[in-house]
């Protein structure tokens, strides 16, 4: 049974997502010692100046990714339908911020959202800003269907030297959760690697890393499990759910 959002006055519940939850579905991470970097110079496809450089080569970087995120066998898995659960059903205002730049998420049911880094399946007008939906290749001869530009199209992601998105509303989240969750990620990409810190020190709120490995930044949690995202992370929110807003305080 869903709660209301106006009924929706218990504890904030704030889930960072990362790369490991998207894993099990069939997404290639990038950190890993097999993932997209290792393949891959940073520099080349995934910076404002390799756009302005080459930017066929970084539009067929990015037509690649989207490629396999709509592909038929990628669908959300049981951390991310979990997640979608937890949001319908704990009494408090629960928001993912997720790491991640796919739709699994959404398709999972989840609906607090936020994309700190951009999402692959919209593109962006570099000359009018617009946001378009967007699930085929992405090329110089596609035109704004805003402004008409043509060639301006980028993917809607957050290039490394670029600004995470919506950081303001992350930071307001953040102060008022009762509980901090960390999911699959590696903890060394800031600003999301120190989202545990900025927590910790308003004092608060519990904060728990549910992980494959102890990431980076582990010890900076009160709290930790590992193993497989689609276990740990279900068995969790079935405890959670059951404990209600009061296991945040005993």
């Amino acid at each position: 049974m869903s709660v209301s959002d106006e009924a929706k006055d218990g504890p904030g519940i704030v889930v960072l997502t990362g790369a490991g939850i998207s894993k099990e579905s069939g997404l290639a991470t990038f950190r890993d010692a097999d993932g997209i970097w290792a393949k891959h110079r940073i520099e080349d496809v995934a910076t404002p100046e390799a756009y302005a450089r080459d930017p066929e080569r970084v539009l067929e970087f990015y037509n690649a990714r989207r490629r396999g995120a709509v592909s038929d066998n990628v669908t959300p898995n049981a951390a991310h339908r979990a997640l979608a659960r937890l949001e319908s059903e704990w009494p408090g205002p629960v928001t993912v911020v997720t790491q991640n730049i796919d739709d699994l998420h959404e398709r999972a049911g989840t609906r607090n959202l936020i994309h700190m880094h951009g999402e692959l399946l919209k593109a962006r007008c570099t000359a009018c800003s617009d946001v378009h939906d967007w699930r085929g290749d992405i090329t110089l001869a596609d035109a704004c269907s805003t402004c008409g530009a043509l060639g301006t199209l980028r993917p809607n992601v957050v290039w490394f030297g670029e600004m995470p998105m919506q950081m303001d509303e992350i930071g307001e989240v953040l102060a008022e959760c009762a509980l901090f969750v960390s999911i699959g990620t590696s903890g060394n990409v800031y600003p999301a690697a120190g989202f545990v810190q900025q927590v910790r020190m308003f004092g608060r709120a519990k904060t728990v890393e549910l992980n494959l490995e102890p990431s980076e930044g582990a010890t900076m949690f009160a709290s930790s499990i590992y193993g497989p995202a689609t276990e740990i992370v279900p068995a969790f929110i079935d405890d959670l759910l059951t404990a209600g807003p009061g296991g945040l305080t005993s």
